[in-house]
């Protein structure tokens, strides 16, 4: 089941499985969203939750007991219910329930809201810590954009002066290797070289947003304000670049496998609430 909101320049239409993106489109029916070719990569813009990336073992230990956790959470593989939608809006929950709490014993409601406005998509999230006790989560977003024409007409121009350090995974855990990207008026052209480790990830940066240019000609800017770190992704040979806001990141390789010590994560108190929002800005 899918739901779709639009206005007088843009449409967008929201997968209730995983309340995930799978489509945001101009009035002449441009597509930005990767389409999701299971050849390279199956999804479109997962929504990750309650960890982003990978655990140590893809476990960790609460109270004595090891409870087992994939990569980048549940949410993205579970429905979540629509709520609320208007001809521009949509909002969807996904509350605890006895199979999450198998693997991650916290109650909480997500709430993912989907608002068009003139030319901007904004994707908005709320976490309630519904529990008694103080609740550990991180939070990011995945979207994919299409590259259409040849990847190497593409380039990624950040905001602000930038010192481009990134840190190399290990096993999918974020190691303390890192790597320096050269930035040529706070752009990097993009190349399947970048990604030849998987991910860069940004534990911090200036930038608060980010713009897709093909041929120097700018396609869409990513804002992400309030967002610490970022990840930026690819599969080899594919026609699509990830652009990644993220609360949390991957275990490092030294994690205890306490998720209270983990690296970025958020915490809330009992009965407490969490929003951030981004928004994909099409020029």
């Amino acid at each position: 089941m899918t739901t779709t909101i639009q206005n007088a320049t843009l449409s967008a239409e929201i997968k209730h499985f995983g309340a995930e993106l799978i489509s945001l489109k101009t009035n002449q029916n441009k597509e930005y969203i990767w389409e999701g070719n299971p050849k390279f990569w199956g999804k479109h813009a997962p929504i990750l939750f309650p960890i982003v990336g990978t655990l140590k073992n893809n476990s960790f230990q609460y109270e004595g007991t090891d409870y087992s956790l994939s990569r980048h959470g549940f949410a993205r593989d579970m429905a979540f219910e629509l709520i609320h939608s208007t001809e521009n809006s949509a909002t969807f929950t996904l509350q605890s329930s006895a199979d999450t709490l198998k693997v991650y014993p916290f109650e909480f409601e997500l709430q993912i809201s989907y608002t068009l406005e003139e030319n901007n998509l904004t994707i908005a999230y709320h976490v309630r810590n519904k529990g008694k006790s103080k609740m550990p989560f991180a939070i990011g977003a995945h979207p994919a954009f299409a590259l259409p024409n040849e990847f190497e007409n593409y380039a990624i121009a950040f905001e602000k002066e930038e010192d481009l350090e990134y840190y190399i995974l290990e096993n999918d855990l974020v190691s303390n290797k890192t790597e320096r990207l050269k930035v040529d008026d706070k752009k990097i052209p993009l190349t399947y070289d970048l990604f030849k480790n998987d991910a860069l990830i940004f534990k911090t940066l200036n930038s608060k947003s980010l713009t897709i240019s093909e041929n120097e000609n700018p396609v869409l800017k990513v804002h992400f304000e309030g967002f610490p770190s970022l990840g930026i992704w690819t599969k080899m040979n594919a026609p699509f670049i990830c652009i990644e806001p993220w609360f949390g990141y991957s275990d490092t390789t030294e994690s205890t496998g306490d998720l209270f010590e983990k690296e970025c994560i958020q915490i809330l108190e009992s009965n407490g609430e969490f929003q951030s929002k981004y928004s994909i800005e099409l020029l």
